[in-house]
């Protein structure tokens, strides 16, 4: 399990007052990181991951920060250098997603979901690997996407564009960094049991019911599900992943009809300690 372990590690997690974002910063306190926690100023929970991270027995610093504003985006980064010394893994965790049809996405939506879900991960990225070079730390830089940055879904038109631009720009980042001993790569989520999207305009039992039919293992992710996968892209385990994405969906992308519903229930073929086998 030392392969593990981050102490003496310092991670950067954004968006750490959702649910995401504290569960990736529990999971890497855990395995012995302090972290950076970034989030709106007065964003309502973040003091509760703080908190969760120091139970946990690291450090947490807060570092209030509205990532929209990206052109204060690599002097936050300096800011946070000076005063918290060097960053070893980046998680760029925060997100926005607005339910709209298409016709109906004025340029500010598109604008917003642009600057936060994609610039602000190009431009933490690119400031943080500067000072991970100058550092000479072999840094790990996680990029929180999407299933939907490889399959589209109808009314987040924005949404789906912008993950998949971290997608690509992602492989980028871990093509250019390689030589400095940088990863960098994505980590994908399927549905997740967050409130998101609970100010989404559709009926929220109906789809929901209907989407669990759909993923072959029968229910959405718990945001704790999806930090395993994150420590091992951000610990020694995974020194030789980059370049790649990591789904955590469930199943819902291997599987392109959900042919078993209308399939007869499978049957073992193996013999049981009810049914022994038949001696010939």
């Amino acid at each position: 399990m030392d392969r593990f372990d981050l102490t003496g590690r310092t991670a950067l997690v954004t968006g750490a007052a959702g649910a995401l974002g504290r569960a990736f910063a529990l999971a890497l306190a855990e395995a012995g990181a302090d972290l950076l926690l970034v989030d709106l100023p007065g964003a309502e929970g973040l003091d509760e991951t703080a908190q969760a991270v120091r139970a946990a027995g690291r450090g947490a610093a807060l570092h209030p920060q509205d990532l929209a504003r990206t052109e204060e985006l690599p002097a936050f980064a300096d800011r946070v250098r000076a005063t918290a010394g060097p960053v070893h893994i980046l998680v760029n965790n925060a997100g926005v997603a607005a339910l709209e049809r298409f016709n109906t996405i004025t340029p500010a939506s598109w604008r917003h979901v642009m600057r936060v879900n994609t610039d602000a991960v190009f431009f933490l990225s690119q400031r943080f690997a500067e000072h991970m070079i100058a550092d000479g730390v072999p840094g790990r830089i996680i990029n929180i996407t999407s299933k939907n940055a490889h399959v589209a879904e109808a009314g987040l038109a924005h949404y789906n564009a912008s993950k998949a631009a971290v997608d690509l720009l992602s492989k980028t980042l871990a093509i250019e960094l390689a030589p400095h001993g940088i990863t960098v790569n994505t980590l994908a989520p399927g549905m997740v049991d967050t409130p998101i999207d609970d100010a989404f305009p559709l009926a929220h039992e109906e789809f929901e019911a209907a989407y669990r039919a759909r993923i072959p293992l029968g229910r959405y992710a718990s945001p704790e599900e999806c930090a395993g996968p994150l420590l091992l892209l951000a610990s020694d385990a995974g020194a030789y992943v980059t370049g790649t994405h990591l789904l955590v969906d469930g199943g819902v992308l291997a599987d392109q009809m959900p042919r078993t519903r209308f399939m007869p229930p499978y049957r073992s073929g193996l013999p049981t300690e009810s049914a022994p086998p038949e001696t010939p």
